[in-house]
């Protein structure tokens, strides 16, 4: 059974730092595509990051690039999201998805089969 479950989320003031975790089971890193998606308050979920064997990770947010970084530790079948000098805008529930197979990172989140039920991050002061 695949289940994916997210930590690491919290309160934290604007040039903060926060680290996500997302931990899996019943299934391996390696065959799987892992995203980040968020979504704030009265908007759509959108796609933050994605990390796959054949890709490796990518940001798909300018607004993340260079504060954001995606990496996996397949030893103990995780995937985190950190994110440093965040921001008020940052401020959104945050949730990892799975998609089988290690080529593709699409963006669209219909793509992933498979969700955690979400961590909030919240940047204020």
């Amino acid at each position: 059974q695949v289940q994916l479950v997210e930590s690491g989320g919290g309160l934290v003031q604007p040039g903060g730092s926060l680290r996500l975790s997302c931990a899996a089971s019943g299934f391996t890193l390696d065959s799987y595509a892992i995203g980040w998606f968020r979504q704030a308050p009265g908007k759509e979920r959108e796609g933050v990051s994605c990390v796959s064997r054949r890709l490796g990770s990518t940001n798909w947010i300018d607004s993340v690039k260079g504060r954001f970084t995606t990496s996996r530790d397949n030893a103990n079948n995780t995937v985190y999201l950190q994110m440093n000098s965040l921001k008020p805008e940052d401020t959104a529930v945050y949730y990892c998805a799975a998609r089988a197979g290690p080529w593709l990172c699409p963006r669209r989140s219909a793509e992933y089969g498979y969700w955690g039920q979400g961590t909030q991050v919240t940047v204020s002061s």
